[in-house]
């Protein structure tokens, strides 16, 4: 009669254990499984542990360590290895007990973020650079129930912007941003793909802020510090250093968002709009854009040194800037001085009327363009506060001419696909070329009047897996020594085929300032240097770049809101490349560009 009850013990063991043995846990945590979760009332004499049918031993097995004779279980850490099932076994006399671990491993990357309730946090989520993106990820949020509810990042707001957003749509970073946060915001979120494949998971922490201070510019309103080493030899190069890092930088960005299709920015019109904007940022803004810049907190002499750049640049590219601003605003005056002083450009009151405003600025980018770009802004709001504009203008003819007779040839696409082109053709073109080993390309310079080159730069087929594997190479060090090792080759004789073409192409800036961490320009900026009543909200950045390739030559313009055998080697572009547009005397890049599409 003893055994009924022992039995019935061991009924409701099973069940209980059994309804309640599932369990998540997060990838590289730590975990500790019970054995016995009651009383049992008698000693056990013997614990066996087993993991997917397998015996552990009292050592361990993988990263699962028996403890306290088997009591307990630890994990340590948890890898997806750790998924699976656990038995325990624990023998008496004439009585066993089983519990069983059912354990699910979220193998996805793992964030905690504390932060200050108001604040704007980035809840980080990444596609591999490997996988094609077709869908943005999905975010979750965990309820108190256990459960999880879905964050709609297409929620319409009231608000200039929304309090969830995401930052890169149809993009490898799948990174949103919460503004504002309360403390309800306080949880754990999800990130998975469309076909329920975790990327990541953040835990976030709101605490209460202290009182915050109130908005003052003091210790702030002090002038760009003066350049004292002006004849330094190690500025120059420095800012080159920079302007290439830079520039590498935003292409990768800019691949990332466009994997396939035409891509073309000038990095010094960039450059030139982020560079203006620094004589007035201060405090953690100054740090922000310094860093995007890639230049050092103490270069005092950048736009100093910048000004001798755009002196060096004059014979064949024209670059502008200038500043727009809200008529009910005071600029600082120590602003205006530098700006004239550094950038040549006094900044300018925005008119009274949207239309009025919108063709002024419009006017300015086509004077200063030569009519290369006409138009920028559709429509400028009232309401503006500030708007930056950079712009940039270049013209160069070949060296070497092209045969003036117009010729066709075929140009094979990303997808094999094959379409008719007019195309420049040289049977002897005098150019150097080379295979670079380091990026595993051709590579062909094409002398500019000028001073400045073109540079070509064609993968090993028209796949676009060699195209991206080339794109991974080009490191600011990588270019920086291919043009080195182009520069020393010799000109020689090649059959040469280019294709005509003409690129209007237009990226995201605000995609590209955010990620270049600057999203806090958006939000509410330091930019007491430039004006001291309040922060300021910078309303709309954007880049035009155009560039044609003619017989004639190379023309392009940019503007920044922010096979027979031959005894003689051949070179046909008639497949997907890479430009790029050099200007030699002044050591640094103008334009960058990709061609899928001619």
């Amino acid at each position: 009669m003893k055994l009924h009850p022992i039995c019935c013990l061991l009924l409701q063991l099973i069940f209980e254990l059994s309804s309640c043995s599932h369990f998540r846990a997060i990838h590289g945590s730590s975990l500790e499984l019970p054995c016995l979760s009651i009383q049992t009332g008698f000693p056990v004499e013997t614990i066996i542990w087993t993991f997917n049918g397998k015996n552990i031993s009292t050592q361990s097995l993988g990263s699962a360590t028996i403890k306290k004779d088997g009591l307990y279980l630890s994990i340590s850490p948890v890898t997806a290895a750790s998924e699976g099932e656990y038995v325990c076994l624990a023998k008496a006399t004439n009585v066993e007990m089983i519990r069983t671990f059912n354990i699910t491993v979220d193998a996805s990357i793992g964030f905690t973020i504390k932060v200050i309730q108001g604040t704007t946090i980035y809840l980080p989520c990444h596609f591999l650079s490997t996988t094609q993106v077709k869908a943005n990820a999905l975010w979750f949020k965990e309820t108190g129930d256990g459960m999880r509810s879905p964050l709609n990042l297409g929620d319409d707001s009231t608000d200039v912007y929304k309090r969830l957003e995401q930052l890169y749509p149809m993009d490898h970073d799948q990174t949103i941003i919460l503004r504002n946060t309360i403390k309800e915001d306080a949880g754990l979120y999800h990130c998975e793909s469309t076909e329920g494949e975790k990327l990541s998971y953040v835990y976030v922490i709101v605490e209460v802020p202290p009182t915050p201070p109130p908005y003052s510019c003091d210790n702030f309103t002090t002038a760009w510090e003066p350049c004292r080493n002006e004849n330094s030899r190690t500025g120059e190069p420095l800012l080159q250093e920079s302007i290439a890092d830079f520039s590498m930088k935003l292409y990768s960005y800019v691949r990332e968002s466009q994997p396939y299709s035409n891509l073309l920015f000038s990095p010094i019109s960039i450059n030139g709009v982020l560079s203006h904007l620094l004589l007035g940022a201060r405090g953690d803004t100054r740090r922000a854009i310094e860093r995007a810049l890639a230049v050092p907190h103490d270069f005092y002499c950048i736009h100093f040194h910048l000004k001798e750049l755009r002196e060096k640049l004059a014979g064949s590219l024209q670059m502008a800037s200038q500043i727009f601003y809200n008529p009910q605003m005071n600029l600082s005056e120590s602003f205006n001085n530098q700006s004239i002083q550094f950038y040549e450009a006094a900044p300018t009151r925005l008119l009274e009327t949207s239309e009025g405003s919108t063709q002024m600025i419009n006017s300015w980018v086509a004077n200063k363009t030569n009519n290369k770009i006409k138009q920028v802004f559709d429509s400028v709001s009232p309401n503006t506060q500030l708007i930056l504009i950079n712009a940039v203008s270049f013209s160069g003819q070949w060296k070497f001419e092209f045969d003036k007779k117009p010729k066709k040839g075929f140009f094979t696409k990303l997808n094999g696909d094959m379409v008719k082109v007019p195309i420049l053709h040289h049977q002897k073109y005098l150019t150097v070329l080379s295979f670079i080993v380091r990026l595993k390309a051709q590579v062909a310079r094409f002398a500019l009047t000028g001073d400045s080159s073109l540079y070509i730069l064609l993968p090993r087929s028209n796949t676009i897996t060699e195209l991206q594997q080339l794109e991974l190479k080009m490191t600011d060090t990588a270019m920086r020594e291919m043009i080195e090792e182009m520069k020393t080759g010799s000109p020689q004789h090649a059959e040469v085929t280019l294709p005509q073409i003409k690129l209007d192409v237009q990226p995201d800036m605000r995609i590209l300032i955010k990620k270049l961490g600057l999203s806090s320009l958006f939000e509410g900026a330091n930019l007491c240097g430039l004006y001291t009543k309040e922060k300021l909200v910078l309303d709309d950045a954007r880049h035009r770049a155009f560039l044609m390739l003619t017989e004639w030559g190379v023309e392009a313009g940019a503007v920044t809101t922010v096979s027979f055998s031959r005894t003689y080697s051949t070179f046909s572009a008639l497949r997907p490349f890479i430009m790029l547009l050099w200007n030699d005397h002044a050591n640094v890049p103008l334009f960058i560009g990709r061609v899928t599409e001619p």
